[in-house]
């Protein structure tokens, strides 16, 4: 089982950038799809984006497209999200997440494994 543990959040001006970090432990990392998404408090879960086992697939979603950017870095057991551009209604908290089965999928229940999350807030 693997786990995961988020970093990189705080605080940024608009317009700013942030990067956050997703550090996984316990499992493969490299057979993991993994995924960004994103929960304000009474709200669902939204997609940020996601990457495919080697990488070579990526999606975002429509709010974050242009501005973020995900990675991952399968020898040090690592996914990144570079935040660029940041909006005050970005702010809210980001949770890494790890899917076990093979395909990238931009929905919450299809991931296994989440991490604590970390917060991100932006100010105008």
């Amino acid at each position: 089982q693997v786990q995961l543990v988020e970093s990189g959040g705080g605080s940024v001006q608009a317009g700013g950038s942030l990067r956050l970090s997703c550090a996984a432990s316990g499992g493969p990392f490299s057979t993991y799809t993994m995924g960004w998404f994103r929960h304000a408090s009474g709200k669902e879960r939204e997609f940020v984006a996601a990457i495919s086992r080697s990488g070579s697939n990526i999606i975002y979603g429509d709010p974050v497209k242009g501005r973020f950017t995900i990675s991952r870095d399968n020898a040090r057991n690592t996914m990144y999200l570079q935040m660029n551009s940041l909006k005050p209604e970005d702010t809210v908290a980001y949770y890494c997440a790890a899917r076990a089965r093979p395909g990238i999928s931009i929905n919450a229940v299809e991931y296994d494994y989440w991490g604590q999350g970390t917060q991100v807030t932006v100010s105008s």
